[in-house]
């Protein structure tokens, strides 16, 4: 039997070495007379298979858009959103925390990161950027390998009806480095349930062993595979279906240690199981793609799509259908998820997919200008009642989708303009420069993909310094690095297994309900009680847990209550201190709380001994605290302003705040006009000054889900869930037939807020830019701080104001006009870098750029006039002759160069070289030479010679030039001049 099974995983082997591509024909696979499933039916059927057969609970697919999760870019397996399950991190008192038996259809994308397909898009018939990703999971050893075999093998085989013959598995075959031993277990299942032992493979780690990432839960997997090839011939082996069992731990050393519970995380490709099921070779030919197809064919007017790969893919037209109809599923999805083209991080990914679809589908497809974004509806057709996101979105999407389609290609124009332009100036032998790539780039100005470049200049047989670019990359780079804002330090965690001992030891979680027991005074103060608490555990930095520490140690510190609220829901962390009961004179100070599965982990600093079982009296920092709750609630007023000013339609994305300012990321239409921001701030501020109280209540999460205009992020809440109410009580507002939600801002919240809006004082929105295309960051400040912000755009509102009048009076003076140009350009850096209204700095900004073309425009016919009289002076004694060479008063270079013009215009046969004397022995050099002159004969040349004698530079043309020097010998100067355009002419 080993010399068998050997035989059968070489022969698996190459057969998965063949099959990925799927290249072939798109004949039918499966000979069944009915016609074939579609892929709608085929997804329900996964559904209400582990739903109804075996009392797994349908959850909604997650955002595409990772929630807490750093380390990815986009959601690219159905496991990501249960990653706190796993890691043993979920809150305990969240619906999660309840997850037994769970499927679902899940919106993946694999584009960017350790997962990407990018490349292969197009290639071949079977890889997506976007994809659906059947999964059933079993947590906390619900069931493990039997059943989750069990019913794989009973979907597949009886309710999908797929062959038994034409499916392999294979199993972990252990792997001795790690010292893992082979999964034998799973293999006598396969077994058990009829799989023939010819067609049950052992492979190793790299094939049959699941991580997470470099650490983290992973272990053992086993594979379904189908046969294309039907047992004609060698085995064509493409995967269906991926069993992980989750039960052992990456460590940061690179170890293996078991998990404290182990669980079942399965899926299986939508796309890749409907084309077996319908009978095809290519997922691209099942009815997911072909409404997609068939839409590209009639708005294209391109020949039909032929389903063709490699060399038999003449022009990669076909190519180009699968790339165009693949990118605009992922485009769609991903907008629809909040996820916009921009320049950074995922939406940098969607920036270039995008402009890669409008690549193939104007350069091959000859698709006209708007046709990407007339393909959304199609999407919204096949996907819409599964992802209803896609309904409520679509027109965005695809406005949104034709704006940067329009955009790029408009880009593309200039791009080859540029290019064109660059060549004619370079020598034969001579490399495309670095920074022209670079300004084309997406990290440029342009945004075009540095490949397409590659592309264009390789048709034109120039290649590009390739050096300079990777040097401009660095410096990029570094530039980021030094412009980001101060990553904040991850702090310390407790990892899956200390949170497995304390659940083992039976430790309680952690009471934080005291972080709300504060009150307002009658003098109108807030009152922060403190807490009693015990130390349940300590740890030291590297996080092992001890009885005691101190000797001005950092640690950590779980306690049996506590009244600091942990970092959560976009809240900063409180600090503050914590005293031992019998020694109230020694401070440990607490510089952070996190929430690790449901306990709270407190920072601390111990400068004496503290010891497990200590009773504490902990204190939060009161003025952070109210800080914090001023910006929370301000937080909730500014979300419904937004709501407000710009209608129901604008959804939050995302906050952050401190008590310093806070941050909103919010999803608009549009960019806010300066009109907007001050409606937006003016809601708040009557909000502010009608000092409303704020109600707060725990509810039961169901209670919330069909309140009008409830106010909730994209996030797992706990059940039961607490609910902000500014104005109206919580109960009357999620009265059902209450309208009290959509007047007033209700959220799901779990921040600690402040119980009368009056004491945010006032709010200013200092800033506002566009992260992508779709969303706005907007950076806001609120009391003493927002006040000092109105007090400073006063100011500078005055001070434009009256620049405004002095231009307006005219001047008759260069000088004074230069001078008043000065000081436009000063106003216009101090509105632009001030903490100030940013609804103000914008008109500001608006005024500024016309009062400062308006001076330019003075200083230019001052100046003009000013040449024009000190010409006629300089003509009346240069009568006769070739040559002008002189000194003549001027202010500025600028005037001077207008001399020798105005000269040259009225004498052309005449050339000119002026000096002008300034303060501290400076010279002003400006020269023409006359026509016809040229070349023998060099403005260029000239100014250098004259300037070089006076210890300075110069510059310009074969016709004109300036330059400037140092001398008290003008005379001397003036003929050198005369001497060189002597020896010229």
């Amino acid at each position: 039997m080993v010399a068998s099974v050997a035989a059968a995983a070489g022969r698996l082997r190459r057969a998965l070495g063949r099959s990925p591509s799927w290249r072939g024909s798109s004949r039918r696979l499966l000979s069944s007379e009915p016609p074939p499933a579609p892929a709608t039916a085929v997804r329900d059927a996964f559904l209400s298979f582990f739903r109804d057969r075996h009392g797994h609970r349908l959850v909604p697919s997650a955002s595409v858009r990772p929630r807490g999760d750093p380390s990815l870019l986009f959601v690219n397996a159905g496991m990501n959103q249960f990653k706190p399950i796993f890691l043993g991190t979920v809150d305990p008192r969240s619906e999660m925390a309840g997850f037994r038996r769970v499927a679902n259809s899940q919106k993946c994308v694999r584009a960017g990161g350790r997962h990407n397909d990018l490349e292969d898009v197009g290639r071949d018939l079977s890889h997506h950027t976007f994809f659906e990703m059947l999964g059933s999971w079993a947590f906390g050893g619900e069931y493990f390998k039997k059943e989750a075999c069990s019913m794989a093998w009973e979907l597949l085989t009886q309710v999908y009806g797929i062959p038994e013959d034409r499916l392999w598995v294979s199993y972990f075959g252990g792997d001795p480095k790690a010292r893992l031993d082979p999964d034998l277990e799973t293999r006598d299942i396969w077994l058990s349930l009829g799989v023939p032992a010819s067609r049950v493979l052992s492979l190793g780690p790299q094939e049959n062993f699941w991580e997470m990432g470099d650490t983290g839960p992973c272990g053992p997997c086993t594979e379904i595979h189908y046969d294309l090839a039907g047992g004609t011939g060698a085995p064509q082996l493409v995967e269906l279906w991926n069993l992980v069992f989750m039960q052992h731990n990456r460590e940061t050393d690179g170890s293996l240690q078991p998990l404290p519970q182990r669980h079942v995380d399965t899926g299986m490709g939508l796309e890749r199981l409907v084309a077996v099921l319908q009978g095809r070779r290519s997922t691209y030919d099942t009815d997911l793609f072909s409404p997609l197809l068939n839409a590209i064919h009639q708005g294209c007017g391109a020949p039909p799509y032929l389903g063709r790969v490699g060399a038999a893919d003449e022009g990669r037209v076909d190519t180009a259908y699968r790339v165009v109809a693949d990118h605009i599923r992922m485009l769609s999805v991903c907008i629809a998820d909040g996820v916009s083209p921009g320049m950074s991080g995922a939406p940098l990914v969607l920036r270039r997919i995008l402009r890669r679809a409008v690549r193939f589908a104007t350069e091959i497809l000859r698709a006209p200008p708007g046709f990407l974004g007339s393909l959304v509806p199609v999407v919204v057709e096949t996907l819409g009642d599964i992802y209803p996101e896609l309904q409520k979105n679509s027109a965005q999407i695809a406005s949104l989708v034709s704006d940067d389609e329009a955009a790029f290609l408009a880009s593309l124009q200039r791009g080859r303009q540029i290019i064109d332009r660059t060549l004619r100036r370079l020598g034969p032998s001579d490399m495309f420069p670095a920074e022209v790539a670079w300004s084309l780039s997406l990290s440029g100005h342009l945004g075009l993909p540095l490949d397409l470049v590659e592309l264009m200049l390789e048709e034109k047989g120039v290649q590009l310094d390739s050096a300079g670019l990777e040097r401009l990359a660095r410096e990029e780079a570094q530039h980021r690095a030094q412009q980001a804002e101060p990553a904040r330090k991850q702090g310390m965690r407790l990892d899956v297994h200390a949170l497995g001992e304390l659940r083992r030891q039976g430790v309680p979680l952690t009471d934080d309900s005291p972080k709300y027991n504060y009150f307002l005074r009658p003098t109108g103060g807030y009152e922060f009680r403190a807490c009693e608490a015990q130390v349940l555990q300590l740890y030291t930095e590297d996080g092992t847990a001890v009885t005691s520490i101190g000797g001005g140690q950092r640690c950590g510190l779980l306690l049996d209550r506590t009244n600091f609220y942990a970092e959560q829901g976009g809240q900063a962390s409180d600090r503050g201190y914590l005293v031992r009961a019998e020694q109230q004179d020694v401070l440990f100070p607490v510089a952070r709380a996190q929430v690790c599965g449901g306990f709270i982990l407190h920072e601390a600093v111990a400068p004496e001994c503290l010891q497990v079982g200590d009773q504490v009296q902990l204190h939060v920092d009161k003025a952070w605290r109210l800080g914090c709750m001023e910006k929370h609630t301000a937080t909730h007023l500014l979300n419904w302003a937004l709501r407000q000013a710009l209608g129901p339609g604008t959804e939050q994305r995302g906050s952050h705040l401190n008590p310093e300012r806070l941050r909103l990321d919010v999803a608009t239409q549009a960019p806010l006009t300066p009109q907007q921001l001050q409606a937006v701030e003016g809601a708040v501020q009557e909000a502010v000054g009608q000092d409303e109280p704020v109600y707060t209540d725990e509810v039961a999460l169901a209670l919330t889900a069909q309140v009008p205009g409830l106010r909730s992020l994209d996030e797992v809440y706990p059940d039961p869930v607490r609910v902000v109410s500014v104005g109206v009580p919580v109960a009357q507002a999620l009265d059902p037939a209450s309208q009290a939600a959509l007047q007033t801002s209700v959220e799901l919240c779990c921040g600690t807020h402040l119980l009368r809006t009056g004491a945010v004082g006032d709010l200013v929105i200092i800033g506002e830019r566009q992260l992508a295309k779709g969303t706005t960051r907007l950076l806001a400040i609120t009391g003493e701080q927002a006040q000092q912000a109105r007090e400073v755009g006063q100011s500078l509102a005055q001070e434009v104001k009256a620049a405004a009048e002095r231009l307006s009076r005219g001047s008759q003076d260069v000088v004074e006009a230069r001078r008043l140009s000065k000081h436009m350009g000063r106003l216009t850096d101090a509105v632009d870098t001030a903490v100030m209204p940013q609804w103000q700095r914008r008109e500001l900004q608006a005024t500024l750029k016309v009062l400062q073309r308006r001076a330019n425009t003075a200083i230019r016919k001052l100046e003009t006039g000013q040449a024009a009289k000190k010409t006629q002076e300089l003509l009346e004694r240069h009568t006769e002759g070739p040559l002008i060479v002189d000194t003549v008063p001027a202010e500025s270079l600028s005037v001077l160069v207008k001399v020798v013009r105005q000269l040259c215009e009225q004498a052309p046969s005449t050339s000119v070289l002026l000096l002008s004397p300034q303060p501290l022995g400076n010279v002003l050099c400006a020269c023409q030479v006359a026509q016809g002159a040229t070349p023998a004969f060099t403005a260029e040349a000239w100014a250098l010679a004259v300037c070089s004698h006076m210890g300075g530079k110069a510059w310009g043309t074969q016709v004109v030039a300036q330059g400037t020097g140092s001398t008290a010998d003008l005379e001397t100067a003036l003929s050198t001049a005369r001497a060189y355009a002597l020896t010229q002419l």
